[in-house]
C-alpha cells in the first residue's frame, strides 16, 4: 500500500512539475504530515525531491529526472478505456483510475502531457440523466467479471409479466450504459430451455438463442457456473446496442397521431416530449398557417400515454386524430374547467 502511494506521489511530481504538501495530500488522501514522511522516504531513496520555500514553493523533482516506473498493470490498462467515467468504472468494479492515468501521463513527453491534461480541463462526461435516482445495481461487479472471464451466471430475474421472477442461465456478452441505466446482453445458456419468440422484458427474440437485454438492477440474485463459454464469432456490442436500441423505439411507438400545434407549443415539444415525438413534432410539421399553427404526425405508444404527454403542452396543441384521443383531452379539460370554476352564490 505505502509502495503504491510513494510511486503515485512520484509520479505527481513528474507529471505535474511542482505540487504543495497540501495538494498531495489531497490527490492521495492522506494527511499532509504523511506527505512529509513520504517525501524523506523518496530522498533517502536516492530520488531527487526538493522543496521550494515561499508563496509559490513546492515540492519538486530535480530538472529531467524521470522515474522507469511506468509500466501499466493490465487492471490498470483495461480501466483506462473508462477513464472518462470514473464512476461507472467503479461500479464495474475496475478500481482506481488514477494510477493508470498518473502512469500514462508520466509516459508521455511534456509538450503531449500539457495537451492531454488540457483535454481533461475542457471536457468531462456524465453519463446520468437529470433528476432521477440511479439504479441500485449490487450485482454489477460480478456480471463485468463474467463477462470478461467469459463463465456463465444463473440470475434470478424480476420481469414485467408474469411469472415476475424467473431462473435464467446466460453467457453474459457484454454491458452497456444508457443514460445512467446499466443493461446487460447475454444469451440464453445452452441448459436453459429454448424460449422461441418469447424474449425478456425488454427485448423481443428471434430465435431461442439470440442474444437479449437485461436490465442490471433487475438482477435479483446472481451466481457463477463453472466452465466457460466461446464467444458467439462476430459479436460487436456496438452495432448490437444500436440494432436494438432502434427496433425497442420502433416497438414502443407503433401508433400515431395527428396534432396542431401553435409557435409556442411546437417549440416545448423539444423540452416536454420524449425524444422520438419531439423529432417527429419538427420533421413532420407543415408550414404555418395564418395563424401560425402547423400540422405534425407524432408517433405515440398508445391512446393513454398520448394523453398524458400532450396534456403537457396545455393549450398550445389540439389533437385532430385518433378521436378517442381528441375526447379523452376533451373530457380532461372540462372537468379541469370545472373544477377550477368558482362557485356562485
Amino acid at each position: 500500500m505505502r509502495a503504491s502511494r510513494l510511486l503515485s506521489l512520484l509520479l505527481l511530481l513528474q507529471t505535474r512539475e511542482r505540487m504543495t504538501a497540501r495538494e498531495l495530500a489531497a490527490e492521495l488522501e492522506v494527511s499532509v504530515r504523511t506527505v512529509y514522511r513520504d517525501v524523506d522516504s523518496l530522498s533517502a531513496a536516492g530520488v531527487p525531491v526538493y522543496a521550494d520555500r515561499g508563496p509559490d514553493g513546492g515540492y519538486r523533482l530535480l530538472g529531467g529526472y524521470r522515474t522507469r516506473l511506468t509500466g501499466l498493470t493490465a487492471a490498470e490498462a483495461e480501466s483506462l478505456t473508462l477513464s472518462a467515467l470514473p464512476g461507472p468504472a467503479s461500479q464495474l468494479g475496475l478500481g482506481d483510475v488514477l494510477a493508470a492515468e498518473l502512469k500514462l501521463m508520466a509516459a508521455l513527453p511534456p509538450d503531449l502531457r500539457t495537451r492531454a491534461s488540457r483535454i481533461r480541463e475542457r471536457f468531462h462526461l456524465d453519463a446520468p440523466g437529470w433528476f432521477r435516482t440511479p439504479d441500485d445495481v449490487p450485482h454489477l461487479h460480478a456480471i463485468a467479471d463474467a463477462v470478461w472471464n467469459q463463465h456463465r451466471i444463473e440470475v434470478l430475474y424480476r420481469r414485467w409479466r408474469r411469472p415476475q421472477q424467473v431462473t435464467r442461465h446466460l453467457e453474459p456478452l457484454g454491458v452497456v450504459l444508457k443514460a445512467g441505466t446499466w443493461y446487460l446482453i447475454a444469451r440464453p445458456a445452452p441448459s436453459d430451455p429454448p424460449r422461441t419468440g418469447t424474449g425478456t422484458a425488454e427485448t423481443p427474440a428471434d430465435t431461442a438463442h439470440d442474444p437479449r437485454t437485461y436490465r442490471v438492477s433487475r438482477v435479483l440474485t446472481l451466481r457463477a457456473l463453472p466452465g466457460h463459454f466461446d464467444r458467439p464469432h462476430g459479436f460487436d456490442l456496438a452495432a448490437f446496442w444500436a440494432t436494438y436500441a432502434e427496433r425497442f423505439e420502433a416497438d414502443a411507438y407503433r401508433e400515431h397521431a395527428t396534432v396542431k400545434l401553435s409557435p409556442d407549443g411546437l417549440t416545448r415539444t423539444q423540452i416536454l416530449l420524449p425524444p422520438t415525438m419531439a423529432r417527429a413534432a419538427l420533421d413532420t410539421a407543415t408550414p404555418p398557417g395564418p395563424d401560425g399553427w402547423v400540422h405534425a404526425t407524432l408517433p405515440i405508444e398508445s391512446v393513454r400515454h398520448a394523453h398524458v404527454e400532450f396534456l403537457k403542452l396545455g393549450a398550445d396543441v389540439e389533437v385532430i386524430d385518433p378521436p378517442h384521443l381528441r375526447d379523452m383531452i376533451a373530457a380532461t379539460a372540462r372537468t379541469l374547467a370545472a373544477r377550477y370554476t368558482p362557485d356562485e352564490d
